[in-house]
């Protein structure tokens, strides 16, 4: 059983690991989407901006938290159930069966906190507006390059995971992201 477990814990880890990958990015596509409309909007209210994004960084949360924790609950509990009508056993005390309770809430956490902290990484230079005024650029500008640094890192990561060259991997997510900025710059000089 222990072998099982160890399996379980495996999977369940790689599942944390895509939604780190996968909400990271969300949040941080949804950071620079802001402030990509709070620079061609030309938003003089840093706290307006912060609390925006502050909220949207929040419902990242929320919604990552919740959706992940009851989508794997469920399918962790199908799963064992599955598991103990073909060995006709209770496994709920088992090893198995606590993993299965756990991961859930670990799966969870990572999904929710991913966007949240990646976005409070985004917003530092809109929280350290006045310490950074002697910079030539706006807040907005400096966390929008926060954003894409932060997209970057996680194409990274995705070239570590498949054992791609990590250059290439961040520059294709680079590219994602650059691309969604122009698109929202564009757009906005429209509105």
């Amino acid at each position: 059983m222990a072998g099982t477990t160890s399996l379980h814990l495996r999977r369940g880890s790689d599942i944390a690991r895509r939604y780190l990958i996968t909400n990271g990015f969300d949040g941080s596509l949804t950071m620079l989407g802001m402030m990509s409309g709070f620079y061609v909007s030309e938003v003089q209210s840093i706290s307006v901006a912060i609390s925006a994004c502050m909220g949207a960084a929040l419902a990242l949360f929320i919604s990552g938290l919740s959706s992940a924790y009851l989508s794997e609950k469920a399918e962790r509990e199908k799963e064992l159930k599955e598991l103990e009508q073909a060995l006709l056993a209770d496994l709920s005390h088992s090893d198995y069966g606590k993993a299965s309770r756990y991961l859930p809430v670990l799966v969870a956490l990572v999904n929710g906190l991913a966007p949240f902290i990646l976005s409070l990484v985004i917003l530092l230079p809109l929280f350290f507006a006045d310490a950074l005024t002697k910079l030539p650029t706006s807040p907005y500008l400096n966390a929008m390059i926060t954003a894409l640094v932060c997209v970057f890192f996680l194409g990274i990561l995705i070239g570590r995971i498949n054992q791609t060259f990590w250059l290439w991997s961040g520059l294709r997510t680079l590219l994602t992201a650059l691309v969604t900025a122009g698109l929202i710059l564009m757009i906005g000089q429209f509105f």
